[in-house]
């Protein structure tokens, strides 16, 4: 790796850890200190990024990454309940939108070809940022949210028609050739995809899960792969990554497959953000004051009431068409490409990119505080938005997490006998562990099982703790046990917490940190056999009869699959 390009990236980073750490301690969104990181970084102050086609290139693999787990959690189910109003409210959106805003623009003194470039910048929202935002209010499961990434999807596959013509203006060639070119070459790799889907993926990724190394390093390799086909094809690497998730959606290994991804993915999302404020430009700010408040202000507050009409009209409460309205209230990234390339291209000036980057600017950080606070602006404004409602309206609902009275973490070897148990007590319990065959032997029997790595703090944040009666840890490492009891505490301080431990040390320390009770499997084994003398003294026959009794669970065990204790 070239030593200037790491000290650029250092350097870069040390910068918006700095910015970023103030702007938390303000109890404010840390996207916002990551675009300040890039303008601070960038040319507009300290110009000290000079490698822009690796950061680039890494900031477009963080885009492919989010686009993916957003199609790992797009279970088709998903899709086909809210799709109608998906599609529905996708389109007239950017219908109204472009219209408004071109006609704000005309009036304002642009050219023509101008105020169209203007008003489709305005009609498109980030996917990104949009994502980044519900995921961290943890929404992502209700109505609102599922429609709200529906209508930006339909967005974003209008927004790419979109650069594909403005692309072929600039070319000597026809075309409606290349267009149904790409259009064929799309259509049968995505029936290639859904074939290997059907027929191999579910046999090649339950041979995978068995090594959740293994499953990272195929995850991001199938990402990429099917990423880097469609854009072969001549579509866009987020279509392709996000189609590669979406594969991978029913598979009953996706939520471990983002819990690991995650961190990889926040990691080069931060570089995109840094890239998206060091791009933005500042030139001719003065002059454009006027349009650039209005344009903003159209956004922020006329994208959302758009939005809430269009929603209303299909019936759903103000509540959900507020909250969904809120998720357009800032321009897109695709949106400085299209403008970018109209610049390349000759249709507009330097002056128009100046323009549309500043509103992406204030949109960013405007719709940020907007979703953030949400719940605080909705109570303020709830009586003036009755307008928006029907009298008889749909109600927001959320994909409620599963309640066990029980939670396993971990089946094998102690696993095995506590499960004996709960079979015998009337409650509801759920079965964790990270063999794929052991989760899919068990489903078959009947039980409700995840799969996943307990030691992934993304999988507890997942379980419903909060209303379990018992936690049961199989699990001996000590950092596991440690995470699991501070996240069941955090959720539910009644619960009963059990771990297990083979030190004395960390036994101790687990008590002190909240468990109920730690299981040292070799010391209960010394007691067992105590109780026995205690109990049958000297008789040989009774001995026999443990005897015979010990042999019989073990081989039991053994037919289970076990192998060691």
């Amino acid at each position: 790796m070239n030593p200037d390009i790491f000290v650029e990236l250092s350097v870069v980073l040390l910068i918006t850890l700095l910015i970023t750490s103030i702007i938390a301690l303000l109890r404010q969104p840390t996207i916002i200190g990551y675009i300040l990181g890039g303008i601070i970084a960038g040319p507009f102050v300290l110009d000290i990024i000079s490698s822009t086609d690796t950061f680039t290139a890494l900031a477009q693999k963080g885009v492919a990454l989010l686009l993916f787990l957003v199609g790992l959690n797009m279970n088709p189910r998903i899709i086909r309940e809210v799709g109608k109003i998906s599609f529905i409210t996708g389109i007239g959106q950017v219908a109204f939108t472009t219209t408004i805003g071109f006609i704000i623009a005309k009036l304002i003194g642009f050219s023509t070809i101008v105020s169209l470039y203007i008003a489709v910048a305005l009609a498109f929202s980030s996917t990104i940022i949009i994502m980044k935002l519900l995921s961290d209010k943890k929404d992502l499961e209700s109505l609102y949210a599922k429609i709200s990434v529906g209508f930006l999807i339909v967005q974003d596959l209008i927004i790419i028609i979109i650069l594909l013509v403005i692309s072929s203006l600039g070319k000597e060639t026809n075309f409606t050739a290349i267009a149904l070119e790409t259009l064929l070459a799309g259509l049968g790799s995505i029936a290639i995809l859904f074939l290997f889907t059907k027929y191999a993926l579910p046999k090649l990724t339950k041979a995978i899960a068995k090594s959740q190394e293994f499953l990272f390093l195929f995850s991001l390799t199938w990402c990429f792969a099917i990423a880097t086909l469609f854009h072969k094809f001549n579509f866009s690497i987020e279509a392709g990554a996000l189609l590669a998730g979406m594969a991978l959606s029913l598979s009953p290994y996706h939520l471990e497959i983002s819990s690991k991804m995650k961190p990889l993915r926040d990691f080069f999302l931060i570089l995109f953000f840094i890239m998206l404020g060091s791009q933005m430009v500042f030139d001719d700010l003065l002059s454009n004051l006027v349009p650039i408040f209005l344009f903003s202000f159209f956004v922020l507050i006329g994208n959302p009431v758009i939005v809430m009409s269009l929603m209303g009209i299909f019936g759903y409460t103000k509540r959900i068409s507020f909250h969904a309205g809120l998720t357009v209230a800032q321009i897109s990234e695709f949106s400085l490409v299209l403008v970018t390339l109209g610049m390349t291209l000759g249709h507009i000036t330097s002056e128009v990119l100046s323009l549309v980057t500043t509103i992406a600017l204030i949109t960013f950080a405007g719709s940020t505080y907007m979703i953030k606070y949400s719940e605080s602006l909705y109570t303020v404004l709830s009586p003036y938005l009755s307008v928006f409602e029907r009298k008889k309206a749909t109600s927001d609902h959320r994909k409620k997490a599963a309640t066990h009275d029980i939670i396993l973490l971990g089946y094998d070897r102690i696993g095995y006998d506590v499960l004996e148990s709960l079979k015998k007590i009337k409650g509801k319990f759920l079965i964790v562990d990270h063999d794929p065959e052991t989760i899919t032997k068990l489903s078959n029997q009947g039980f409700d099982c995840r799969f996943g790595d307990a030691s992934n703090a993304e999988l507890l944040d997942g379980l419903n703790f909060s209303k379990a009666k018992m936690v049961i840890s199989t699990i001996s490492d000590l950092q596991t046990n440690q995470l699991i009891v501070e996240k069941v505490k955090e959720a539910n301080t009644k619960a009963i917490i059990a771990v297990v431990s083979h030190q004395i040390e960390s036994a101790l320390q687990l008590y002190n940190e909240g468990a109920t009770y730690v299981i040292m499997p070799h010391l209960l084994g010394a007691r067992h056999f105590s109780s026995m003398i205690g109990k049958h003294k000297m008789e040989a026959d009774k001995f026999l009869e443990e005897k015979i009794e010990h042999i019989e669970h073990i081989k039991k065990r053994k037919k289970s699959g076990h192998r060691s204790l």
